[in-house]
């Protein structure tokens, strides 16, 4: 078979080398590839592996011998999925391979920032040393109220993390999430968003990307926030409206963000929306790695090679993921 995996510049060498050893042509392209050379290489491709890469309903369409599409991570919005299925293409994502890593991503931007650890390294470096100044006055986690948008798998890791670990209230907005999950991960309901921004000192983010959550968090939102507030963002950037965003950050609406997600991504200093917030000592900014562990790659890896499989021996496909919009696909399995 022909296999395009795009966004080369994520390494994944045992999906790449046990492909090409079971004789598989495998075409790797790079992240931001443009249109016309993706449509080009998928002209003859049975088989489609990306993470980043758009894949509108024009790519879908003039992909003729298209059996999949893998998504090898979690988010599936950047693809087409209405086209997808009206072809006939199945489309898997690997949801499970980075629920606690991602997690102990977001619990690490938001010690980092009630810890003042970034300044204080960067004091550290520079000088040699910090007196105790009301300018590095950290805060606790105990006793603290963390709020969750999303219950998710990676919610409910948080949300143990934080409750359980570090002795916070925890609190969420997941409307879609039944009470027997918020009683399972000992996590308070809070029926509206904007109560729920209201009572917290730190809410982080942990729902998918879709219709329903794009700028979910806007202007209103950020205002009902505590100024003392810290805001993090593991999810999708879009999730988030940035503009918003950044004018909380300058004019003290909240009190810091630690974010590893951006609606545009790469960033860059120059002219992306998000570059005011660059060097900002209540900010922290983190290039989408909160998932990059050897242990979470691993287990992506693997995983996605599980998939790959299923599609090349014209097996049934493991749907692992409950999103609604990967449901009842014909020839999968749902375990």
């Amino acid at each position: 078979m022909k296999i395009v995996r795009t966004d080369s510049e994520l390494q994944t060498p045992m999906v790449d080398a046990t492909l090409r050893q079971a004789g598989h042509d495998l075409v790797l392209l790079p992240d931001g590839v443009d249109q016309a050379t993706l449509i080009s290489e998928l002209a003859d491709a049975d088989l489609l592996l990306m993470c980043y890469t758009p894949i509108p309903k024009a790519v879908i369409e003039a992909a003729p011998r298209l059996r999949g599409i893998v998504k090898y991570g979690v988010g599936i919005d950047a693809i087409d999925l209405p086209t997808a299925r009206a072809r006939g293409i199945t489309v898997v994502n690997i949801p499970e391979y980075a629920e606690e890593t991602v997690a102990e991503g977001a619990f690490a931007l938001m010690i980092a920032l009630s810890k003042r650890l970034i300044p204080l390294n960067d004091q550290m470096r520079d000088t040699g040393w910090a007196w105790p100044e009301p300018t590095w006055l950290g805060n606790d986690i105990a006793g603290k109220t963390v709020g969750m948008v999303g219950l998710g798998k990676i919610g409910r890791s948080m949300a143990r993390m934080a409750g359980a670990g570090f002795r916070a209230r925890v609190i969420a907005y997941s409307p879609h999430t039944d009470d027997a999950a918020f009683a399972d991960a000992g996590v308070e309901r809070i029926d509206t968003l904007h109560d729920m921004l209201a009572q917290s000192d730190i809410v982080t983010i942990h729902c998918v990307l879709n219709d329903e959550t794009r700028h979910l968090i806007g202007a209103e939102e950020l205002r009902a926030m505590k100024p003392s507030a810290i805001l993090i963002n593991v999810s999708r950037g879009a999730i988030v409206d940035e503009a918003a965003l950044v004018d909380a950050i300058q004019q003290g609406w909240i009190a810091g963000a630690g974010l590893d997600v951006f609606s545009a991504e790469p960033l860059n200093r120059e002219d992306h929306p998000m570059a005011p917030l660059f060097g900002l000592p209540n900010v922290i900014l983190t290039p989408h790695l909160t998932f990059y562990t050897a242990e979470a790659m691993e287990r992506l890896e693997r995983e996605t090679l599980e998939r790959c499989f299923e599609m090349i021996e014209d097996r049934p496909v493991t749907i692992l993921s409950g999103d609604p919009r990967l449901q009842n696909q014909p020839g999968a399995t749902y375990p």
